[in-house]
């Protein structure tokens, strides 16, 4: 089991009802959801700011695609699902 630690945070009344909610509906404890939000939080959080430093590295390093360049691809692949969608496909 992997170690844990306590901490303390503050949320709004209607979040603790909300907590309450769940807690009751699911059987688990406050505690044991907190955590999960919690840790799903930060996980997501994460991965997007990796992402955000992966893409300031690729634009500091000249590892971009011109506006105009992207635009043309976005609408092609667009135009081509609307005439799959209509049949013309």
């Amino acid at each position: 089991m992997t170690a844990s630690t306590t901490m303390t945070i503050r949320v709004s009344s209607e979040t603790k009802l909300k907590l309450e909610r769940i807690a009751a509906d699911t059987r688990r404890s406050k505690s044991f959801l907190a955590a999960e939000a919690v840790s799903a939080y930060v996980d997501r959080e994460l991965e997007i700011i990796e992402g955000i430093k992966r893409g300031m590295a690729d634009a500091a390093a000249g590892r971009v695609v011109p506006h105009d360049e992207a635009m043309a691809e976005i609408d092609a692949i667009i135009e081509a699902a609307e005439a799959k969608r209509a049949g013309k496909a």
